[in-house]
């Protein structure tokens, strides 16, 4: 459901949908009002609607948000380890480039903060699906002494955006681990359940 806010005399709106960690797109590219309802599941959200913040909630997956340049447009991407492997990156950026006919070379990206390999320690539901479908995923876990695996999910999202043409000085990241720093982020890892979120999200000026 979308939500106003007041800025001034325009009217701007925060549109965050329910998250499912799958790797369904929703597309926004018209003017939404309050009977506008978004009541399925999706895990990236695109738009080029002036004052419609696009955003995604995270507890230690990463958020990634992405902005077009030159056609002016938009997404937020919540990306857990599930919607990762399952390709939701290059689903979402194929779905922005084909829907506004965007250059790769204009994207830029930003990265959030995220569970990070010093903390984020995973077993064979997640290495399998890692392994049969990523040939490089062992430049993405981490081995302690053969007892423990760590995954850096952060890593690997940036290593899909590479992988599809995005040049790495148009990427930032903030290499922060939720679930290290508590005085800082929620962590669903950290704290076992839902406590809260944070929100990330991204929006378009009008221009004049």
């Amino acid at each position: 459901m979308p939500t106003r806010t007041a800025m001034g005399r325009t009217k701007n709106w925060l549109l965050s949908v329910r998250q499912v960690h799958g790797t369904d797109v929703l597309v926004v590219d018209h003017p939404i009002g309050e009977s506008d309802r978004f009541e399925e599941g999706w895990d990236a959200l695109i738009t080029n609607q002036p004052g419609l913040t696009v955003a995604v909630r995270t507890a230690d997956c990463v958020p990634v948000l992405v902005y077009d340049r030159r056609k002016r447009a938009v997404a937020a991407i919540h990306a857990g380890w599930r919607g990762a492997v399952s390709g939701i990156l290059p689903k979402t950026l194929d779905r922005l480039s084909n829907h506004f006919q965007i250059e790769r070379g204009d994207l830029r990206v930003s990265i959030g903060p995220s569970a990070g390999p010093c903390c984020y320690e995973v077993d064979d539901a997640v290495l399998n699906p890692l392994r049969s479908t990523f040939s490089g995923w062992e430049q993405v876990v981490r081995n302690d002494m053969g007892k423990k695996t760590h995954f850096d999910l952060k890593a690997f999202v940036r290593m899909q955006l590479y992988h599809y043409g995005i040049e790495h000085h148009h990427v930032t990241s903030v290499n922060l681990c939720t679930i290290c720093h508590e005085e800082l982020f929620y962590s669903y890892r950290r704290e076992g359940r839902v406590n809260g979120t944070m929100l990330s999200g991204i929006s378009l000026i009008a221009q004049a």
